[in-house]
């Protein structure tokens, strides 16, 4: 008898643990899903404002080139490999520039963040120095920047950083205040510290806040990264863009546009699925709140 309920519980948790994988696949393709719908009505979206934008000012075609110029500047000419090849090679660099600027940005943000929801008087003490970062014109401070750190790889890292910091700053210190106090008293009662109420408590609740500065920084870093190509380093698409112009090659200059526009589409809504699926999985409450 007790073989037979045993045997029946066995059945009833592999039932169970079969449904609950079901459901998360389920939940999988839902979120791929709709983060594939997503970057298609985005580029829709962008596909006809150029479109629009084009034929609405009326652009000559010398200047203004099309979707169906810039597929056939890509792909269809002869000399199409070589114009993939040198693309590829600065959009590159420009994604490499991006990222040290991401990394470092986004980096200095969470401590900077941590630093001010556990201390009040280092955050009056540093905030004004962010604001200040943020109110200069970074193309007036870059010339300063240039001659501090060179034009290598120093300066990229930190004019991304900046680009990227105050947003980045203002969204995560607002999630990890907006933890619940009764959460926080409760584990003040069990003898929590201020540092493991930030972890395990302050962290968890400021995850869409989290990730709405890293869906900021995205676009910032690439900004950041396209500027110092231009004004320091002398590489990547920024550089390429303006070299282009230079040179009257206007099917260059719209292919670097629209290659560096649709990679920063696809990266937000990358972000925006990584989202989906952190926040499904360890923050439902806030999730099923937005």
């Amino acid at each position: 008898m007790n073989f037979k309920i045993e045997d029946s519980e066995e059945r009833s948790l592999i039932a169970l643990r079969t449904k609950v994988k079901r459901d998360a696949a389920k939940q999988t393709a839902k979120v791929l899903w709709s983060a594939l719908l997503n970057t298609l009505v985005a580029l829709v979206v962008v596909l006809a404002l150029w479109t629009f934008t084009l034929w609405a000012f009326q652009v000559t075609p010398y200047i203004g080139k099309g979707p169906l110029d810039v597929f056939e500047y890509l792909f269809l000419v002869e000399q199409a490999p070589e114009h993939r090849a040198l693309v590829s090679d600065a959009l590159g660099q420009t994604l490499y520039d991006a990222g040290i600027g991401f990394s470092f940005g986004l980096l200095f943000a969470l401590t900077i963040a941590i630093l001010f929801t556990l201390s009040r008087s280092i955050e009056q003490a540093l905030m004004p120095i962010a604001m200040l970062l943020r109110s200069v014109p970074l193309i007036a401070m870059a010339p300063i920047l240039i001659l501090i750190f060179g034009r290598g790889q120093t300066t990229v890292a930190v004019m991304g950083a900046i680009v990227v910091l105050f947003p980045a700053l203002v969204n995560i210190v607002f999630g990890l205040r907006s933890a619940s106090q009764s959460m926080l008293d409760v584990a003040s009662v069990y003898g929590a510290n201020r540092i493991t109420a930030l972890r395990y408590v302050a962290f968890p609740s400021s995850l869409p806040s989290f990730f709405a500065a890293v869906k900021i920084s995205v676009p910032g870093a690439i900004t950041g990264a396209l500027l110092v190509e231009w004004l320091a380093t002398g590489q990547g698409v920024g550089y390429a863009i303006i070299s282009a112009i230079g040179r009257a090659k206007t099917s260059e200059v719209w292919a670097y546009v629209v290659v560096i526009t649709l990679v920063s589409i696809l990266l937000y809504n990358l972000v925006g699925l990584i989202e989906s699926y952190v926040l499904k999985r360890f923050s439902p409450q806030d999730w099923k709140a937005r």
